[in-house]
């Protein structure tokens, strides 16, 4: 496999060795017919995964919960014990002190949906990266002061305690800010590389120059999306790649560390199988729920006219929210707290929603279990 030199690890006048990386990107850039293929493949599934997901009739609400899931995979990548489910139920309490893991993912979910709206007025660019940044890490716990929106002007490394003993250590800040610039260069650039082979350049690239104090893997993994936004690939960002990540977590440091050294296939051959994997799974998702929505209408159906009709009014939003209490329903359908009570009684019979504590009388929180397991 072909090593291209992407930079060079260059003795500094403070004693320790950091990466210098060269113009980006690369003259001698090139792609095996193993990656050509396999980028035929991923592209090819990420076509079929956009055309599905417009069958589904909540759409939005889908993409919500997928963002929810993306959140708490990257969040856990950086050391967060939180869930999902924890994330979810956290935003049905009122009066409750957030934990802190949680609040990393909450923090998360945000920068998504901040990106979403904002990419619609502002272009995929290095002030676009700042801005993500800022709301991810603004508030938010860091391992050091982070910064928020604004890129380092001092020294950062990784592992280690100190850059001469650590395992990677970024460019320094002028040349940092030199490889920013190539990096956008390369987002607009007319080039003949494919979508997705450049989307895992791009983010390998961003990981190694590192240009944050704290949070840039969780504002790299964002990118991904974004990127595959920005081309059009995605009519809804619905590819997520932060699970593939986490899976596979231990393997992931490994390919980007070695992207540093040149090994540049390498690297986009564990990134397309990502998107390989992520895009089938996504696929099954959406065929999942469609079934479960099918067959959850048709219970609803059972009930009286009147019935069915709050019933149908309060399912699609159980696909954004599907951990709720009596407030909830409240708020959604204006009912009266026995009048919602009723409406969750009826749910809970017919197997929608199940109660989340045993013997709890008061203050009862319900799950929309069949459909957060197929997340889980």
């Amino acid at each position: 496999m072909k090593i291209v030199e992407l930079g060079k690890n260059i003795l500094q006048i403070q004693g320790f060795r950091a990466f210098i990386p060269n113009k980006f990107p690369p003259k001698d850039f090139e792609f095996g017919l193993e990656i050509l293929k396999k980028n035929a493949e991923a592209t090819r599934l990420l076509g079929k995964l956009d055309g599905i997901t417009k069958l589904l009739l909540d759409i939005d609400f889908f993409l919500l919960m997928y963002l929810k899931k993306d959140a708490a995979c990257s969040s856990q990548i950086e050391g967060t014990r939180a869930t999902v489910s924890d994330a979810i139920e956290i935003e049905i309490a009122s009066n409750q002190s957030i934990p802190k893991d949680v609040d990393d993912i909450l923090h998360y979910i945000k920068a998504l949906n901040y990106g979403i709206k904002r990419i619609n007025k502002l272009p995929l660019s290095l002030r676009f990266i700042r801005e993500l940044h800022d709301v991810l890490m603004r508030g938010a716990r860091s391992t050091q002061f982070s910064d928020p929106g604004e890129f380092r002007n001092s020294q950062n490394w990784l592992g280690g305690t100190r850059p001469d003993n650590a395992r990677f250590v970024p460019p320094p800040v002028h040349e940092m800010k030199e490889s920013l610039n190539d990096l956008e260069k390369f987002i607009y650039s007319d080039d003949e590389i494919p979508i997705l082979i450049k989307t895992g350049l791009l983010h390998a690239q961003f990981e190694t120059i590192h240009p944050f104090l704290d949070g840039n893997g969780r504002t790299g993994r964002m990118l991904i999306t974004f990127y595959l936004w920005k081309e059009q690939y995605l009519e809804k960002p619905v590819l997520f790649l932060s699970s593939y990540f986490k899976k596979y977590q231990s393997i992931y440091y490994e390919k980007l560390t070695n992207y540093a050294n040149g090994k540049v296939s390498e690297w986009l051959d564990f990134f397309l199988d990502g998107i390989i994997e992520i895009s089938n799974e996504a696929i099954m998702i959406v065929e999942k729920i469609t079934l479960l929505r099918e067959k959850n209408i048709n219970k609803i159906q059972t009930f009286g006219k009147r019935a069915s009709e709050s019933a149908l009014m309060i399912l699609p939003k159980l696909y954004e929210q599907p951990i709720v209490n009596n407030a909830i329903i409240q708020k959604w359908t204006g009912f009266t707290r026995m009048g919602s009570q009723t409406v969750i009684s009826r749910f809970v019979d017919i197997g929608i929603l199940v109660p989340k504590y045993k013997d709890k009388k008061y203050a009862q929180v319900y799950v929309y279990k069949d459909y957060l397991d197929i997340f889980i």
